[in-house]
């Protein structure tokens, strides 16, 4: 074999590890690029069903479960879909699997559906899942995308976990319904209402933005 034939295949090799899925995809999601934390996008759902830690996380894995099948569907379809029609298609595409999660929820738990309300269906218009799928899985690979998605969407989950956690911990002295606190603890009512969202959400931002100006300076 000639040293032009192994350079071509030297090439093509390194090319290939070049545009395969890097788990770098995956980690920025729960982190450096967390989408509650960092890019501050989803903002109407984190601050509305973050009351409790069992509303936090359903609502956390149902937009992760639309965020990684519309990524999939996204990237599968991106050289067919033209361009003038691309928001419309996407949009179509989320709704159909916020439709499924809508079902599945409704029959899996109705207590669980009253107490997300319309926020199921306001997964459609998402910023966090319209973003990814313009900005990512139309201009990646299938591999790339289900690695974007499982990252932003499973940080997406840890944000509104982490929210919920500790709402319900304060105003009702519980975590997934199981009492943490003794009974005669005073419940910070303040807490499980709208303003204590906004309280929470600050303090997180604050020690996430700490952790991560710290990081930067050692």
């Amino acid at each position: 074999m000639s040293n032009q034939t192994k350079n071509k295949g030297n090439e093509g090799f390194f090319a290939s590890l070049q545009n395969s899925p890097s788990t770098d995809e995956f980690i920025k999601g729960l982190w450096r690029e967390n989408p509650v934390f960092v890019q501050v996008l989803g903002m109407c759902p984190t601050l509305a069903v973050s009351n409790t830690a069992e509303n936090a996380m359903a609502m956390g894995l149902a937009t992760a479960f639309v965020l990684l099948m519309s990524n999939i569907l996204v990237s599968s379809l991106r050289n067919f879909v033209p361009k003038q029609v691309r928001i419309a298609s996407y949009i179509l595409i989320i709704a159909t699997f916020v439709t499924m999660v809508d079902y599945a929820i409704q029959a899996i738990s109705v207590e669980l559906h009253k107490a997300l309300g319309a926020f199921i269906s306001l997964i459609v218009v998402n910023c966090v899942i319209l973003g990814r799928a313009e900005a990512f899985a139309s201009k990646n690979t299938i591999g790339k995308s289900i690695l974007d998605a499982l990252g932003m969407g499973l940080g997406f989950t840890f944000a509104l976990l982490c929210l919920g956690s500790v709402r319900e911990l304060l105003g009702n002295g519980s975590i997934f319904g199981l009492t943490v606190f003794p009974k005669s603890y005073q419940e910070w009512i303040v807490m499980i209402l709208p303003a204590g969202g906004f309280f929470t959400l600050a303090i997180w931002l604050l020690i996430f933005n700490a952790a991560k100006a710290r990081k930067a300076t050692t």
